[in-house]
């Protein structure tokens, strides 16, 4: 039997994406939640028959890509070039001990590849030793002078529109980018471009037609408003946490150290405001509540820092592919005053969960001196989550 070729996968993330418009390099900003450049990576990272996955970044950008892809599987990020062409060699070349039989070359500014895209292209490599993913053109195109005037209507039967990840025998398109390199030709703008100019016939396969690459600021506009019209199975879940006072001289209250006469009787920080966030996160996902997750008997949550049990549960969120659209919580207590601090610990609720803060509301009341918060032997949180997930047909069966 003979042995499977190994694939490894370059993403090229070194551009600046000027025409994206203000906010930074574009594979950086969010769109459905996730950055850019961490939904193009994720579907190489996870595919079985992607043993690496070489990123090429700009150099100053190298805190931006760390943040941007906490959890994914990558080799050591690559500095690019001046120029796509040469960012691509530069992850080529950092590739080659690797040694790999196949290689995919993806833009991250291509956040929505599939894995069946990535399937596809591999086996087109191995059959062909060079191909890439197209779409056919809808529109008629017309070709134009220096003056604007039509000059001719090519058959659009014949005219495809490239994609990415494209993909060829390492050895070849390496020794391509060399050649390239040596002979000062640098004006490329994809690496099939390159491939036809070193002689190699470059073969096509199916593309998909939501690989599509941002590259303008109606792009993501576009794609975020596709993405939000997916998420049509809207939840909502409540909470409620309650801590008695002890000795101390400070509270943790949504995040936020709020000086104090006592302290919390708590196994962890006793955020009570936090604790009922993450009930109503998980109450919508109807995953449990924070106790099953993070159980009070188990030593290792002793005097933790609420805003990882946070995380956690809009991690569970991000899992099934969802979004939080709104998250509340209502402080019931005597004092510490509230008020003072409730942009502090709106953003501060954003900060942890990945929100903007205008989806973080922060209240508070009283209990008119009545019950254990009136007599001050306690605060309580009620709290309510909103999330948006991916509409799933089965979960309506019995």
């Amino acid at each position: 039997m003979p042995k499977p070729e190994r694939t490894a996968a370059i993403l090229v993330a070194a551009g600046r994406g000027l025409r994206a418009g203000a906010g930074g390099p574009k594979q950086y900003r969010t769109i459905g939640g996730q950055t850019v450049i961490y939904r193009a990576m994720e579907a190489f990272s996870g595919h079985p028959n992607v043993f690496a996955v070489q990123p090429v970044v700009n150099p100053d950008d190298t805190a931006l890509f760390r943040d941007a892809v906490v959890g994914l599987r990558h080799q050591p990020p690559t500095p690019g070039g001046a120029t796509r062409q040469a960012s691509v060699h530069a992850g080529l070349e950092a590739l080659a001990n690797e040694k790999p039989d196949i290689v995919l070359i993806h833009d991250a500014a291509r956040p929505f590849v599939s894995s069946a895209v990535i399937s596809r292209a591999i086996a087109a490599a191995g059959r062909t030793g060079a191909a890439i993913p197209v779409v056919p053109v809808t529109d008629t195109i017309k070709l134009t002078g220096d003056g604007g005037d039509v000059e001719a209507t090519p058959d659009r039967a014949r005219l495809r529109i490239a994609q990415t990840p494209q993909a060829f025998r390492f050895d070849v398109i390496l020794e391509a980018h060399r050649r390239a390199a040596r002979e000062g030709r640098s004006d490329f703008t994809d690496d099939a471009a390159l491939a036809e100019w070193a002689g190699l016939t470059v073969a096509t396969f199916e593309g998909d037609p939501a690989n599509m690459k941002l590259t303008t600021p109606e792009d993501f506009v576009r794609e975020e408003a596709r993405l939000a019209s997916q998420l049509g199975d809207i939840r909502t879940g409540t909470g409620y946490d309650v801590h008695a006072f002890g000795d101390g001289d400070h509270l943790m209250l949504c995040g936020v150290r709020v000086p104090h006469t006592k302290g919390f009787l708590a196994h962890s920080d006793g955020d009570v405001g936090l604790h009922a966030l993450v009930d109503a996160i998980l109450g919508a996902l109807a995953d449990g509540d924070i106790g099953s997750h993070f159980p009070p008997s188990d030593a290792k949550w002793k005097g933790a820092s609420s805003d990882q049990f946070l995380k956690y549960a809009v991690e569970r969120v991000t899992a099934r592919g969802g979004r939080i659209a709104n998250l509340e919580v209502t402080m019931i207590c005597e004092r510490p005053k509230i008020g003072p601090l409730r942009d502090t610990m709106r953003a501060k609720i954003a900060e942890i969960s990945g929100v903007h803060i205008s989806r973080v509301a922060v209240k508070a009341t009283t209990s008119e001196r009545l019950g254990f918060t009136g007599r001050e032997e306690g605060i309580a949180a009620t709290a309510s989550a909103t999330i948006r997930l991916p509409w799933d047909d089965k979960s309506w069966s019995a």
